[in-house]
């Protein structure tokens, strides 16, 4: 009663008297109802005993006791009237036994609801990969991962090298596949396959008729059709080229190879791409490669990448073993 008379004693003293009677009254939250606890009295209810209740949740009969009594101290309500022959419920306690079965059945609910919704996350995989893996190789790894997994859900981002790294970084991916030479000390990488960068030019280009290897000088020091800064392939050719003071301005530096490939087959200038991208050109004839002096270091790793300290979830782990067996 005398959290009621506060505020209405409050009231005669203006409004910040009775404001401070309010939150007098209600200094804090009330502690919750464990929910073992309320189980245990909807089990009292269906079985008419304290005794049975606590053999059917296999606890002790003390334990249970002792349950019963915190329950009723947190809500400030005799749930049960114990006697020599038993215990049975208030009709205090059969009123919040019914309110506890139906928050049970929320909570069943909840639980039942975070499982299928955990069961679809682990289904669920977001992949980055730069450009050419991408295009090349990640349409028939997933193919073969679909047909090991078939429940699996692949989201996949496109970007360059770089873009990958800064996507795991933040969170946004769960596994990635990079092309460039540099993968940093905060990831963990592992080989998943093996490209080299071509040099190719339209048939009529005075290189499609050479009969001696194009040396690395000579790549220096002409202005090329490349992938942007920051790709796995423009990274590998500046690192090849470094002892000969680097690349030369380009002609086009672009984010996607075919327009790259398109230009250099119309003759603007020789473009150094991914041999997994131009194969089909060159087969066909649009494009002629043009054989590089082996000293220059063309050949490069694919790898997969994930953060350090994340573990991979089972459908990476599914792509990626797809991936190593290709």
């Amino acid at each position: 009663m005398s959290a009621e008379g506060e505020p209405g004693g409050g009231s005669g003293s203006g409004g910040s008297g009775g404001s401070g009677g309010a939150g007098g009254g209600d200094a804090g939250p009330r502690p919750l109802p464990d929910l073992h606890a309320l189980h245990l009295l909807v089990s009292v209810a269906e079985t008419g005993s304290l005794g049975r209740a606590a053999a059917r949740l296999r606890i002790s009969q003390p334990s249970a006791s002792a349950r019963m009594r915190t329950l009723e101290r947190r809500l400030g309500l005799r749930l049960l009237d114990r006697s020599t022959s038993g215990s049975r419920l208030t009709p205090a306690g059969a009123v919040v036994g019914d309110w506890a079965r139906s928050l049970l059945e929320q909570a069943e609910a909840l639980v039942e609801g975070a499982a299928a919704l955990r069961s679809r996350q682990d289904h669920r995989l977001h992949v980055t990969a730069s450009l050419t893996i991408a295009e090349e190789l990640m349409p028939g790894w997933l193919v073969a991962l679909r047909e090991e997994a078939p429940g699996t859900q692949v989201g996949l981002t496109v970007t360059n090298s770089s873009g990958v790294i800064e996507a795991l970084r933040r969170g946004s991916c769960d596994l990635g596949f990079v092309e460039g030479p540099w993968v940093p000390d905060d990831l963990h990488r592992t080989v998943v396959g093996r490209d080299r960068l071509a040099v190719v030019v339209a048939p009529g280009h005075p290189w499609s008729r050479r009969r001696r290897p194009l040396s690395g000088r000579e790549l220096a020091d002409t202005p090329l059709l490349l992938r942007e800064p920051g790709s796995g392939s423009r990274e590998t050719l500046e690192k090849a080229l470094r002892p000969y003071d680097g690349v030369a301005v380009p002609v086009l530096e672009l984010g996607s190879t075919s327009p790259l490939r398109s230009a250099a087959a119309r003759g603007l200038a020789p473009a150094v791409l991914s041999a997994l991208a131009v194969h089909e050109d060159v087969d066909h004839g649009r494009l002629v490669e043009v054989e590089v002096d082996p000293a220059v270091p063309l050949r490069r790793l694919l790898h997969a990448v994930w953060l350090k300290g994340h573990e991979l979830p089972e459908a990476a782990l599914r792509l990626l073993g797809v991936a190593r067996s290709a």
